[in-house]
């Protein structure tokens, strides 16, 4: 009995970036039977509105890829809530740029937003759930990861280096009762491709058997799924409408 009702209780879950985009609308759909602290760096007028419009939804400031900043919101969360029970490693950031022309500080900033930050998070965020000795972390990669983007080499290799740290941690951290999957999206429509023209969005609706594009509410609720799972880790679930198989 006592079981069934830890179950059913709200999880608290840290969501990184979750001010615009992808990180929105898991923050959105997840906050209805959850609390969610979505972090936010430099979207704060995005990120009080999510507040606003959703009361089981906390905000905190803080750059994912700065060690200091990241303890102290994990210490707040844990002072504040006394647990986290899931991570969503979402914040990232991209790059368009021929290799050649990459810089040392081009890869740096790369890496850091994109993978040093899930290292960072995940990291300050475990001591909590081993000593629970439970727990459950989502990364959002990208397809990328898997298939590699032209122009994109940085970005590439950063969420390839994701999945591979999602794989290698599902195996260390599954005797201790915690789940730790990634999630690769294809298109999806959000700020981040707002830079593709119409022409562009055509042809990979064309490119992609469904003949669509994603939206950010398809990654949320396989987010969602991943949350209330207790059999799957170690797992990299594309969703990217049949782009790639």
């Amino acid at each position: 009995m006592e079981e069934n009702q830890e179950k059913n209780m709200p999880k608290v879950i840290l969501i990184t970036g979750a001010s615009r985009g992808i990180g929105r609308e898991i923050a959105k759909l997840l906050s209805k039977n959850n609390i969610i602290i979505a972090n936010y760096n430099k979207s704060e007028e995005k990120a009080k509105t999510l507040k606003l419009e959703n009361a089981n939804i906390d905000i905190y400031k803080a750059d994912v890829s700065k060690r200091e900043e990241v303890r102290n919101m994990i210490k707040y969360i844990i002072e504040k809530y006394g647990k986290i029970d899931v991570v969503i490693n979402n914040a990232g950031i991209d790059q368009e740029k021929m290799f050649q022309d990459i810089t040392d500080e081009d890869w740096h900033n790369i890496m850091e937003n994109n993978l040093y930050s899930a290292f960072c998070v995940t990291q300050e965020s475990l001591k909590n759930m081993l000593e629970n000795k439970s727990g459950c972390i989502i990364n959002i990669s990208s397809i990328y990861g898997i298939s590699g983007g032209s122009c994109a080499v940085g970005y590439s290799a950063a969420k390839a280096g994701m999945d591979g740290f999602t794989k290698a941690l599902a195996k260390e951290l599954g005797p201790s009762n915690i789940r730790v999957n990634s999630i690769a999206p294809g298109c999806i429509n959000t700020d981040m491709n707002a830079y593709l023209t119409e022409a562009d969005w055509d042809e990979i609706k064309e490119e992609t058997p469904l003949g669509k594009i994603g939206e950010g509410i398809d990654i949320a609720r396989c987010v969602d799924w991943l949350v209330k799972d207790e059999f799957t880790t170690g797992q990299v679930i594309s969703i990217n409408g049949g782009i790639v198989i």
